[in-house]
């Protein structure tokens, strides 16, 4: 359910913001429901997963030094900072040296790893987050505290929703590695030219936001990564 207009952080509280808050406002029960499917789905996916996730545990072990999960400090629902958890597909040092984003060719991802990400196996331990509330199915990635203060006005609005993991954006820019190899500074890239077109898809899912949209956009995500 949505805060108050007057209960939302000073910075989502704009002009621009405001059209979008209104239209979500007008769809309470399908918010309603949106958090009903993601915690009992979560819950179940986590008890038939786990025996898969133990085996990929292990081989996350087995391939390089360092923890098997990764946990990094991103931004959800209001401005939230929360821990988010992913297999590691890292060397164990790899995000305290490098850009925020990883591009193609970056010799940090480890063998394991770039299965994994591939495949977006590394994302499985969201289930987690997902049922503590953290994030959803379906909305805007996460991103880090650094690219949300890249936001400008409008983008606030994708602070309404909880994150997600998987969204349009997350479909259309699946290949977001690739366009950004070859860059000399990835995170300046990111940030000019692949995070306000992907932002044009997250804020178009916000105006139309609507339960049975979201089921549609989880089935096609399942597609995207088959193929």
């Amino acid at each position: 359910m949505l805060k108050r207009w007057e209960e939302l952080p000073g910075y989502m509280r704009n002009e621009a913001v405001r059209p979008y808050y209104n239209r979500l406002r007008k769809r309470q029960g399908s918010l309603l429901l949106k958090r009903v499917f993601d915690f009992m789905a979560a819950i179940l996916l986590l008890t038939f997963l786990l025996p898969v996730m133990a085996v990929i545990a292990a081989f996350v072990a087995s391939d390089s030094k360092g923890g098997v999960f990764f946990l990094q400090e991103r931004v959800t629902q209001y401005g939230r900072r929360f821990k988010i958890f992913k297999f590691r597909t890292m060397a164990s040092d790899g995000e305290m040296h490098g850009p925020q984003v990883t591009a193609g060719g970056d010799g940090r991802v480890t063998a394991i790893g770039k299965v994994l990400r591939r495949y977006r196996l590394d994302e499985l331990p969201q289930l987690i987050n997902i049922i503590l509330g953290d994030m959803s199915f379906c909305g805007t990635r996460p991103e880090v505290p650094y690219f949300v203060r890249q936001y400008t006005p409008e983008m606030m609005a994708t602070l309404l929703l909880p994150a997600g993991v998987t969204s349009m954006a997350s479909i259309r820019y699946k290949d977001e590695e690739r366009l950004l190899e070859g860059a000399e500074d990835v995170d300046q890239v990111y940030i000019r030219d692949i995070l306000p077109e992907k932002m044009k898809y997250n804020l178009w899912e916000v105006r139309k936001f609507g339960f049975w949209r979201e089921i549609g956009v989880i089935v096609r995500t399942v597609a995207a990564v088959a193929l």
